[in-house]
């Protein structure tokens, strides 16, 4: 179930949404231009956690086209409400996957941001065939090192998008990452380099046609990832402000 939002949370108009995505397409234009890229090389995927459906239907009227989610259970009721009165929205999985929930993604979702092994792949596979799907499909790597953090080791990419070659329903889109968790501009750069130099290393060895997304980049760091290469950056708060979390009842 999408759990609601106080009412002053709720106040914002699609006005309001418009305004917020302009700005931070205008960051995102601002950023490639630094770095000598075209704007309308980086896609922005809104992630929509924690977000009810009154706010995310005048977002979508606003512009938003993908709902990017990290729960499966939060991206399934999405689904379940709009698909109906917006059947062209999209919808991506951002956040880690256990496999007993593959079933889900495989139902409705077109692009999960987190795959990190074969066995997880050989799930959605089986799912997908079930389904009569096809899913794109991004590896998740960790180029900060730090434990809390998911996704496989730089070095491990290689062997992950071999793996995977022979799973027709999975298209491989490009690698994933998150910053380290750092205040350090120079340290979040970092992140975002590692992927970038993994990803060119993937393609000069012949990754698939159509390997060529990097996923990385939030709220707080997006314009570092877009001058680091990204292609996907994932921004929530600067779209819908600051999250509501629901309050515990005693």
């Amino acid at each position: 179930m999408i759990t609601s939002q106080p009412a002053a949370a709720q106040a914002a108009t699609t006005e309001d949404f418009a305004r917020n995505l302009a700005t931070v397409n205008q960051k995102i234009a601002d950023a490639a231009a630094r770095s000598g890229r075209e704007a309308g090389a980086v896609r922005l995927l809104p992630v929509t956690k924690t977000i009810e459906p009154a706010r995310l239907r005048l977002a979508i009227e606003a512009g938003v086209h993908t709902l990017g989610e990290n729960k499966v259970q939060e991206a399934l009721a999405k689904y379940e409400e709009f698909s109906a009165d917006y059947p062209e929205l999209r919808y991506a999985v951002i956040g880690p996957l256990q496999g007993n929930k593959a079933k889900f993604v495989a139902r409705f979702a077109h692009e999960f941001h987190a795959l990190d092994s074969l066995k997880l792949a050989e799930t959605l596979q089986r799912r997908l065939e079930a389904e009569d799907r096809s899913l794109e499909v991004f590896l998740q790597v960790n180029t900060s090192g730090e434990e809390t953090k998911s996704g496989i080791e730089a070095e491990q990419a290689g062997a992950l998008l071999e793996a995977i070659a022979p799973l027709d329903r999975l298209i491989p889109r490009g690698l994933m990452t998150m910053a380290a968790n750092s205040t350090e501009k120079s340290t979040i750069r970092a992140s975002f380099a590692l992927l970038r130099t993994t990803a060119a290393q993937l393609r000069a060895d012949g990754a698939p046609e159509g390997f060529d997304q990097l996923s990385m980049g939030m709220s707080g760091d997006f314009e570092l990832a877009v001058e680091e290469g990204a292609t996907v950056v994932r921004v929530g708060q600067g779209i819908f402000g600051a999250r509501q979390y629901p309050q515990a009842t005693a």
